[in-house]
Order: C-alpha cells, then structure tokens, then sequence
C-alpha cells in the first residue's frame, strides 16, 4: 500500500489528437485519427505515417538551447504553470522537484551540429554537448521556474514517462520532495523513425493495434505533465493510487513472449493501490500494433483480467506512439476518464481504431469501439495505465477519484 497520498493536479498536454486536454479527450473518445498523415520524407527518401503535432510552438521566453522538443515541453508546461507556482507557494522552491522522461536526446540538434563537423571540420561556435543529454529537459523546467529541488531524467525507452512519475512519487513519498512536476516527451524526428524502420517494427499503414493484419507502429510526438503533490493543488482530487514495475532482461528490444513481466508490473500495481482487477474501469494498453507486443500484452492482460473483461484500448491509434511521452500522454486520457465519468452512470471512454479483424491467436479482449464508446451502467472509479518497452522495461501506473 502508498504510505502517503500523491495528488495529481490537471495534466498540460500536446499531441497530435490535441494542444489542450478537452480538444485530446474529445478527439480519442471519437476516434479521430486525422492527425496521423504522410511524413514528407526522411534522410532514406521514403515516407511514413506519423502523428505530429500542427498547431505553432512558441519559442520559450528562456531557453538555453532550442529545439523542438523543448518547445512541446513549453507548450505543455505553460497549461499547468498555474498548479506549479501554487506548489512552489506551499513548500518553496527547494522541496519542488523535477522528473522527465524521454527517448530522443536532442536529435534535431545533434545531427546540424555532426553535419557541419563532418563537412567543414569543425562543429558550430555554439554546439555543447549538453544540448544532446539526457538531462536537459529536466534542466530546462528546473530553470523555467527556478527550481532548487532534484531534476531528474529517465530514458527507459517507451516506459520512460512512467518512470518519471513513478520516481516523482517515491521522492514525496521518502520526504525529499513535496511536489515534483513529472511526465515525459517526445519527438517523431528522422532519427526514431529510421532507427525503428531498420527493426521493421514501422507500419505501411496508420497502426491497427491487436488486427490480424498489423504490421508495425505509427510514430508520434507530444509531450504531457502533472505535478504531483502531497496535498490536492485542484478540486480534481485524483490520486496515483499505485504504480508497478518489472524487468524483464529477455531481449534488447522483444518483449518476453509469455507476458509474465508486463503480468508481474500490473499485478504489482493493483497490490500497492489495494485494490483488485474488477475495480478498475478502463484501461489504456500499450497497443503499439507490432507482433510481438500485441501477443505478448493480450497474453498478460487476459490473465489478469480472467474473470473481468475490462473495457480498454489502445490510444496510440490516434496519438501515435509518442515513445517517452506516450505513458505521460496515456495517464492524461486515464485522468480524464475518471474525472468526467465521475458519478455517472453510463461511462464515455477512449475507443480503439482498429479494422475489426481478430486475431484467433490472441486472447480477445474487450475493446472500446465507436458504437461502444459508451458503456451502459460502467462505473470509472480506477484507471489503469500500461507501457511495455524495449528491453523489458515494463511500468504500470493507476489513479483514482479521493
């Protein structure tokens, strides 16, 4: 059980299903997957399906190094700066702390940067090698505002965002810290893309997680953040009520096919909430529409839920996969879903986009469809979250109403 209650304030979000967190909830509970299009190339010459975000990121008012995956932070940030200073006013700067998950570590800028080495010898004047850390991110919201308490950074690749809450839980819970500004980002840059090409793990089409015919994931970016805090900062009043994580260490990027790992991190996450698989309502899957994956997450699920067909899906079939972002993303659609279904009788959820095509293989789950997106007498008290990544990284986050 958590020794001490973790609040959740309102996440600020920026993804391609939305700048805001109602444009988000309502394009994933429709399904909207417009945002998912052609890239317009790459280095290699070829195209692919992503999920970028259009809507112009502003260059920050401070920043030591720009790129744009700073500016998502930004965009995100500036929607929960009110929550941030209301935490700073109760504890102070110093017992407010800072946890970033992320994948790319300053791509865009890196890449300019070896260009210009290898082509005249020398990098730019203002190239530092800081610019590509892992840690800039976080330094970048310690410094946006003035943070004197622990900045921390997590790249477990697509489980990175729920490190970083599951850290800036541990840091309250241990008396470091009173508040910590936790999620992750991402950005869909050639560098991913490539790389995730070269595995064969891209999809030809827009993803369609759990179909007989998927074939791979659809990139995306964004970037999501809570503070967390040990007394409620809103009228939300959401709690993280538990978190569990595993290690596999079966292979650098398959999952262990058996799904015990992904199994252990969600059964540690309802031991540590106390609660049992049929409290909770809804649950947002990794679902990133690769092979392996997918069985191996229907696998861990179905056993879980063995007597409970949970309502879930897959979001990322209109997000994308946001990689470090996409577990911080994925909390913000579980935020919502028990803040707007709360004391209601028939629950609106996030539906799966999928072509319906079942894989005979695979245990069937109960996905949220367009015609089910509401579900008739379903209470939504409890949500859980999952992300399973490469090298068996796995985490599992749950939040409910106080």
């Amino acid at each position: 059980m958590l020794m001490k209650k973790i609040y959740l304030s309102k996440p600020g979000i920026i993804c391609a299903s939305g700048s805001s967190l109602s444009e988000f909830w309502k394009n994933i509970t429709e399904g909207n997957q417009a945002s998912i299009k052609k890239a317009d190339g790459d280095f290699s010459g070829r195209t692919f399906y992503t999920a970028q975000v259009s809507v112009p990121l502003p260059k920050p008012v401070s920043v030591r190094y720009d790129s744009r995956a700073i500016r998502l932070i930004d965009f995100a940030l500036n929607q929960i700066a009110p929550d941030v200073e209301k935490a700073v006013s109760l504890y102070g700067a110093e017992r407010t702390g800072v946890c970033v998950g992320t994948c790319d570590n300053g791509s865009e800028l890196s890449y300019e940067a070896h260009k210009k080495f290898f082509t005249e010898n020398h990098f730019p004047e203002n190239y530092n090698m800081e610019m590509q850390s892992a840690h800039y991110n976080s330094s970048f919201i310690k410094e946006k505002f003035s943070l004197k308490g622990p900045a921390l950074a997590f790249t477990t690749a697509c489980s990175s965002g729920a490190a970083a809450v599951i850290q800036g839980a541990r840091l309250i819970k241990a008396g470091v810290c009173d508040a910590v500004i936790a999620g992750g980002s991402d950005v869909a840059s050639d560098t991913v893309l490539l790389g995730f090409d070269s595995l064969e793990a891209v999809s030809s089409s827009k993803t369609n997680p759990f179909s007989k015919n998927r074939d791979g994931i659809t990139l995306g970016e964004g970037a999501a953040f809570f503070v967390l805090s040990k007394d409620p900062l809103d009228e939300s009043r959401i709690l993280l009520e538990g978190y569990g994580e595993s290690s596999d260490a079966y292979h650098m990027t398959s999952p262990d096919p058996s799904g015990d790992g992904a199994y252990d991190a969600m059964k540690k996450a309802l031991e540590s909430a106390g609660l049992s698989a049929e409290d909770i309502g809804y649950l947002n899957l990794h679902g990133t529409g690769t092979h392996l994956n997918d069985s191996m997450e229907a696998a861990a699920v179905d056993r879980l839920f063995a007597s409970y067909k949970v309502p879930c899906s897959s979001t990322k079939c209109m997000t994308g996969h946001t990689l470090g972002a996409a577990a911080a993303v994925e909390l913000a659609a579980c935020y919502e879903a028990v803040v707007m279904n709360r004391s209601k009788e028939d629950a609106l959820l996030p539906v799966q986009i999928w072509d319906g095509e079942k894989d005979e293989e695979l245990p069937q789950l109960n996905f949220v469809s367009r015609e089910s997106a509401v579900f008739k007498k379903h209470k939504v008290r409890h949500c859980m979250s999952s992300s399973f990544a490469f090298g068996g990284n796995n985490a599992c986050l749950i939040i409910g109403e106080e």
